[in-house]
């Protein structure tokens, strides 16, 4: 008879149950912290509950938004700083959803690797469940894959599922005319997209991630990873307050792409560049890699995160509420005849 081979484990495969588990129990805390109204159970089910009715609806259109944060990863990996990467995940999803006018309600997340490390991905959800607080977003599910073979020694992927309500009727964007203004609220960098170009241009300039960054003074990787502004609260508050005809997420495409998604055929936008200054990290890439004015408008976000496009008579009103609620504003233009975005002035 032949010799039995030796046997094997899930672990010795690669796969780490009980770290799975440990990383559940470590993030527990994390998830309670962004629990509200409507959440209906905790983590560990196989699936996750939420009432409408209890969070306030009578008569809810449910809304839903996937997505990730693309090679901004690779930085968070190379240098270790995995605090906010999270907070990026939450706002890609929850912005996207509160321009559809709808409140982000709940959160489900995707970590997969090739290797669980407890503490590291305890840092990444405990980011994530930041970014809902922020959001006011119950984080309330998610998925740890632990994939040897398929991802590399340290690296991971990450993608976000948010899920919100309105309200039948109340959705955006609606009654969008010629003559709205443009209300840009300012970015918090580079937030989540252009960075296959911008890790181009740092790799060109011989920088490494710890070096000092030429537009900030601090670390190049550390400026790079600062994470994406979430604007719900504050453009939700604007909404509830009247006026706002629709929201524009200026992410990959950058304000020349984006803004068209919210205006209805026949109209396009005129945008004036002098109407605010270019952030010193763009101002940066700008130079470094010799790009274009129009190259920069449909790559990065140039400092403008939301676009609201506000009825005339309340644009003044608004803009006022939301520099009070904490958002830098600036007039950059308005909702005009004709299509796509036209620009005056200078990028810089």
């Amino acid at each position: 008879m032949a010799d039995r081979k030796p046997g094997l484990s899930y672990a010795e495969a690669g796969v780490d149950i009980d770290a799975g588990n440990a990383l559940v129990e470590r993030i527990k805390p994390a998830a309670k912290r962004t629990v509200r109204a409507g959440v209906a159970g905790g983590l560990g089910g196989f699936g996750a509950l939420f009432d409408l009715k209890a969070a306030g609806f009578a008569d809810p259109i449910l809304v839903a938004a996937t997505d990730g944060v693309g090679t901004k990863l690779r930085i968070a990996i190379d240098t270790g700083e995995l605090a906010t990467i999270g907070i990026d995940l939450v706002a890609m999803c929850v912005n996207d959803l509160v321009c559809q006018g709808a409140e982000p309600l709940f959160f489900l997340d995707y970590f997969a690797t090739g290797r669980l490390e407890v503490e590291a991905a305890a840092k990444i959800v405990e980011g994530i469940a930041d970014g809902c607080h922020l959001a006011g977003t119950a984080l309330i599910g998610g998925e740890t894959a632990e994939m040897p073979g398929i991802y590399a020694s340290g690296d991971f992927d990450l993608a976000g599922f948010a899920v919100g309500a309105m309200e039948r009727g109340q959705g955006l964007p609606r009654d969008v005319r010629a003559g709205d203004v443009l209300l840009g609220l300012g970015s918090d960098g580079v937030h989540s997209n252009g960075y296959s170009l911008v890790r181009r241009i740092v790799e060109r300039a011989g920088l490494d991630w710890d070096a000092t960054a030429p537009f900030d003074g601090g670390p190049l990787g550390a400026a790079l990873l600062a994470p994406t502004r979430i604007y719900v609260r504050t453009a939700l508050g604007a909404v509830r307050s009247g006026g706002v005809h629709a929201l524009a997420h200026i992410t990959g495409g950058g304000l020349t792409e984006n803004i068209p998604r919210v205006l209805p055929e026949g109209l396009g936008a005129e945008i004036d560049l002098d109407a605010w200054r270019l952030p010193g990290v763009f101002d940066w890439l700008m130079s470094e890699g010799g790009l274009s004015g129009p190259e920069m408008l449909k790559t990065f976000n140039c400092g403008i995160g939301m676009v609201v496009v506000a009825e005339a008579a309340r644009a003044r009103a608004l803009a006022g509420e939301l520099s009070e609620a904490g958002e830098t504003v600036a007039v950059i233009g308005r909702v005009s005849d004709g299509q796509g975005v036209s620009y005056r002035g200078r990028l810089g």
